[in-house]
């Protein structure tokens, strides 16, 4: 490995909110590197096409898409790595990153890991990823219009999953391993009250079939308890069973939330440490969308570029980690003088994934 290498700004991760970070970084001059990782993209590159990011009314190729955020990022000199950051020392300054190329250091750190769905672990279902397997109903359901599907989990997500699928005239199966759900009481209620979905419990799924085919062509289920098997003819899988946020390179040093996600002030993407900023889906647990994941990297990149230059001015303190806010002042108005505290609408507490 070569002597470490220090910038101002060190971005890991490489999928929409990364890149986005860089756009900004890079445009407005800072000394700002981005360390992509080994699975550059992220969630997009397991999906076809992406038909609800803004500005491409076509819609555009998931792996196309994260490479044309780094390209616009490269038109300002962004700077990418591509090596793996396996280690994280934020207890000293400047923190310091261990590569499995390199080794690198940085003034401000931006984590933009992201998260991973989970997955049955089905050789099929590897077999058939992007072939009829999915996991996101708001960005792939409109692809499975009116055919009948499977969705498996049984959380709030997974039934939000199944009930946004009937507005594309799917016929759903909730397929779940336990007797009831685990959603709560209203959501489940309201998909055993669906007329186009039926729930099958306590089922799991043994085999997607369709390997030969190229594409789905159904599941082969077992009941839990007699250990009956079935066959269902559908057309498509969406596995809803939980994300997992790519925290475990960072050793527990920032605080999370009790789910396992970063976590960061409201409204900003200050985290625990003074100095590192959360930008994607590795610090949300709500909407995992592309668009939301650019948003916040955005966010991300104007919070590191603003605290440096608070820390260069020696004011760092007043806006900083979770909860080093200034007593009783608010993170994002005290950050802007100028700014008029704004009421923000209610967001459900259950939205799409």
């Amino acid at each position: 490995m070569t002597e470490r290498q220090h910038h101002d700004v060190i971005v890991i991760g490489g999928g929409p909110a990364g890149y986005t970070a860089m756009v900004y970084l890079a445009r407005d001059g800072v000394d700002a590197l981005c360390v992509e990782g080994f699975e550059a993209g992220g969630q997009l590159t397991r999906t076809s096409i992406v038909e609800n990011f803004p500005g491409f009314p076509d819609g555009v190729g998931g792996a196309e898409l994260p490479e044309r955020i780094k390209a616009q990022a490269g038109r300002f000199g962004a700077e990418f790595a591509f090596d793996e950051i396996v280690d994280v020392d934020l207890s000293q300054r400047p923190f310091r990153l261990g590569g499995t190329l390199d080794n690198y250091s940085c003034d401000a750190l931006i984590v933009a890991t992201g998260s991973k769905a989970n997955r049955l672990g089905l050789a099929s279902e590897a077999a058939l990823a992007d072939r009829g397997v999915a996991y996101c109903a708001v960005c792939d359901g409109p692809m499975f219009a009116g055919q009948r599907v499977v969705v498996v989990g049984g959380g709030d997500a997974a039934v939000e999953h199944a009930l946004g699928l009937t507005n594309h005239r799917c016929e759903v199966l909730l397929v779940h391993r336990r007797d009831e759900l685990r959603a709560s009481v209203a959501m489940a209620r309201s998909v055993r009250d669906h007329p186009a979905v039926e729930l099958l419990t306590p089922y799991v799924v043994e085999e997607i079939l369709g390997v030969e085919e190229g594409r789905v062509t159904g599941v082969r289920l077992r009941h839990v308890t007699t250990g009956a098997e079935r066959v269902e003819a559908v057309g498509g899988v969406f596995v809803s069973v939980g994300h997992t946020p790519s925290t475990a390179l960072l050793g527990g040093q920032l605080a999370l939330t009790p789910i396992g996600y970063l976590k960061v002030d409201p409204g900003t993407s200050h985290t625990s440490v003074d100095g590192v900023f959360a930008a994607g889906d590795v610090a949300d647990a709500r909407y995992r969308q592309a668009i939301t994941a650019a948003g916040s990297g955005c966010a991300a990149a104007l919070d590191a570029e603003r605290w440096l230059a608070a820390r260069r001015a020696g004011s760092v303190g007043s806006v900083g980690a979770v909860g080093s806010v200034a007593a009783g002042g608010d993170p994002v108005t005290d950050s802007f003088p100028d700014a008029a505290p704004a009421s923000e609408p209610s967001v459900p507490s259950s939205a799409h994934p």
